[in-house]
């Protein structure tokens, strides 16, 4: 945990210096998914929460970092996985609409309060800030999918029906033009 919090307090660094580096190629999401995925089932199979994936065979490569595109998902599915409780679920869904890829993830957690929603992707922001919170965290990782994804040419919006009711992702990534 020591390792993850370091080394995010060093690309929120980086991005905010400009320093950010990112390794573009042609990249295929789905390994960067799995890829993703496994790092969290140990977390959500101690929690009991089923992750479920939907991947749309259209959805074709994007152009840009396959690691930091993995660091996206995975801060998204930390966090789907950190607030689901016991028995919750977690989607992932890759799909492609019009000119662009998404990468969708839901969960069936905690949702987030109609006015914490505007201020999601702040730096250092948690929904509750107080010593007997039950979650650890900085409050980077969402700070971070932004940053990363704007990189990369894209955008990432978050929505949520409220406090009790889940919340979903939308990464939004253009699409490789030559194939």
């Amino acid at each position: 945990s020591q390792v993850e919090l370091i080394d995010d307090l060093l690309d929120v660094s980086r991005v905010i210096t400009g320093k950010m580096r990112l390794d573009v190629r042609s990249v295929d999401l789905l390994p960067v998914i799995d890829a993703a995925l496994d790092s969290v089932r140990p977390a959500a199979d101690a929690k009991n929460i089923r992750l479920h994936t939907v991947i749309d065979p259209r959805a074709g490569p994007v152009v840009g970092d396959p690691s930091r595109l993995q660091q996206v998902v995975w801060n998204l599915l930390a966090n789907a996985v950190k607030f689901t409780p016991r028995g919750g679920r977690v989607e992932v869904h890759l799909q492609r609409v019009n000119s662009h890829i998404e990468i969708v993830v839901s969960d069936t957690g905690e949702g987030i309060a109609p006015t914490m929603l505007p201020f999601i992707f702040d730096r250092f922001l948690q929904a509750n800030s107080s010593s007997t919170r039950t979650h650890t965290g900085l409050g980077l990782g969402l700070a971070l999918v932004k940053h990363l994804v704007e990189l990369h040419g894209g955008s990432v919006t978050a929505m949520s029906g409220g406090e009790g009711q889940g919340a979903t992702f939308v990464v939004t990534l253009p699409i490789t033009i030559a194939q």
